[in-house]
C-alpha cells in the first residue's frame, strides 16, 4: 500500500472514534525517517486507546501491521507503520510536544469527518431551468 494511501486510511480510521484536530503531515521532502505523520487529539485516556485499537484493527484488515507501537502512556500513543507514524495525543498534551511547529516546513492537510447525512446524499444532477412563461394578460371585454 502506498504511504499516502495508508496515511489517509489511518486518519480516517482515527475519525471513526471521534478523534479531533486530525492532520496529515507530508515529511518526504524533509527527512528519510518516515513519509507521513498523522497527528490527532483525544479527550480522554480511554478515547486514546479506542483510537489506537480502531486504527490497529482497520489496518490489519487491509493487511498492514505496525512495525512498532507505544501504547503505554496515558497521554500519548504512537503507532509506527515505518512510512506512516500515527501520534494520538491527549488534547492537553499535544501542545506540549507541538509536532506541527517542530516540523513546520512540512505540507500539512487537515482531515475532517463528513457529517453522516452528507456521506449518504449524492449531489443532485443539475437540471436546466424551465423557461419562464409569460402570464396571459387579463383583457376586459367591452360590451
Amino acid at each position: 500500500m502506498k504511504s499516502s494511501t495508508l496515511a489517509t486510511a489511518v486518519a480516517n480510521l482515527a475519525l471513526t472514534k471521534k478523534a479531533h484536530n486530525v492532520v496529515v503531515m507530508d515529511l518526504r521532502p524533509l527527512t528519510s525517517m518516515t513519509d507521513y505523520f498523522v497527528i490527532c487529539s483525544a479527550d480522554s485516556e480511554s478515547q486514546i486507546k479506542a483510537i489506537a485499537d480502531a486504527v490497529l484493527e482497520g489496518t490489519e484488515k487491509r493487511g498492514v501491521a505496525p512495525w512498532h507501537k507505544e501504547t503505554g502512556s496515558p497521554n500519548w500513543n504512537l503507532l509506527d507503520y515505518s512510512d506512516v507514524v500515527l501520534h494520538i495525543f491527549h488534547k492537553n498534551t499535544r501542545g506540549y510536544y507541538n509536532l506541527e511547529k517542530l516540523w513546520g516546513d512540512a505540507k500539512t492537510k487537515t482531515v475532517v469527518d463528513e457529517p453522516a447525512a452528507a456521506r449518504r446524499r449524492k449531489p443532485a444532477a443539475k437540471q436546466k431551468a424551465a423557461p419562464k412563461r409569460k402570464k396571459p394578460s387579463a383583457k376586459k371585454k367591452v360590451a
